[in-house]
């Protein structure tokens, strides 16, 4: 029986401009992804094929915007084979770090090993097929008190409006901060009143809850740059707790149904969002440094 054929999503806008700002020093891009089929081939259960985007594509990119740090984050397609990123940070610590995929059978020396290599946290996808390799959450609780011995982070890719996801009680149990991504990953038509993202928010305000400022056309209703139904949702998130917030491009932005963005485009609409130089530095450089122990 043939397997089902996966159809490939846009590439990116591979002329990256320069923004017309410049970053601050050792900003970190602390989201984004390498596909290198040739050397890393993907699962079969997968909800997307990605097209070639290998690490000197990432570095090009990279040097036109002025980002001079990176956090490889696996990608769903890899399943729990985290050779791409582990092997891509591992002799360039200084500028990188990853998050990486397991399952159950992950052990302590396996963490540690993870650790020497770059890791900083593992990632649970809960959104797109065949990122989610444990059986329950009570499992991840449990890997989470391991975890917290290396101070590493557990990174969610889920919708804070899903009914089904219990948001409070995963951030009560869980022994280790916890990171989500693309503003909370709801539609920006709900509204920041709505009730599930004012529980976020207040997750948020706690401490062990971090997010990131990532995939505005994620959860934009708008088609295109400058995305500015998010800006009220990125105030809203600074306004709460501007320590545990941090950016990432989403390069090379999988799985987009709209127009591709430039990613200077994507530099560009920053100010809207981290108005000042202290917020951005604070934001792109700071936070980041923290979490992933620059």
């Amino acid at each position: 029986m043939s397997m089902p054929i996966v159809p490939y999503c846009q590439p990116p806008d591979r002329n990256t401009l320069s923004p017309s700002f410049k970053l601050p020093m050792n900003t970190c891009d602390t989201h984004v992804h390498i596909f290198d089929s040739t050397k890393y081939p993907y699962q079969k259960n997968r909800s997307y094929t990605p097209h070639e985007c290998n690490l000197n594509d990432l570095a090009k990119m990279h040097t036109r915007l002025g980002v001079e740090r990176a956090v490889l984050i696996q990608a769903s397609v890899h399943g729990i084979d985290n050779s791409a990123v582990l092997k891509s940070c591992r002799d360039d610590q200084r500028k990188k770090r990853c998050v990486i995929a397991v399952d159950k059978s992950i052990n302590k020396s396996q963490i540690e090993s993870f650790h020497k290599k770059g890791a900083r946290g593992i990632r649970l996808n809960l959104v797109d097929k065949g990122g989610m390799p444990f059986e329950s959450i009570d499992q991840v609780y449990k890997l989470s008190k391991i975890l917290a011995h290396y101070d590493w982070h557990i990174e969610f890719l889920i919708h804070v409006d899903d009914p089904e996801i219990k948001l409070k009680a995963i951030s009560e149990n869980i022994h280790v901060p916890i990171v989500l991504g693309h503003f909370g990953y709801m539609k920006t038509e709900k509204t920041t009143s709505d009730k599930k993202f004012q529980e976020f928010l207040d997750i948020l305000e706690n401490g062990n809850c971090w997010v990131k400022l990532t995939g505005p056309y994620r959860i934009s209703i708008e088609t295109g740059i400058p995305y500015k139904d998010v800006t009220p949702f990125a105030e809203e998130i600074i306004k709460k707790n501007s320590d545990n917030v941090i950016w990432g491009s989403d390069w090379p932005h999988v799985m987009l149904k709209n127009k591709m963005p430039n990613d200077a485009e994507l530099i560009e609409i920053l100010p809207n969002w981290l108005p000042t130089e202290e917020l951005r530095k604070k934001v792109l450089v700071d936070n980041p440094s923290r979490l992933y122990g620059f």
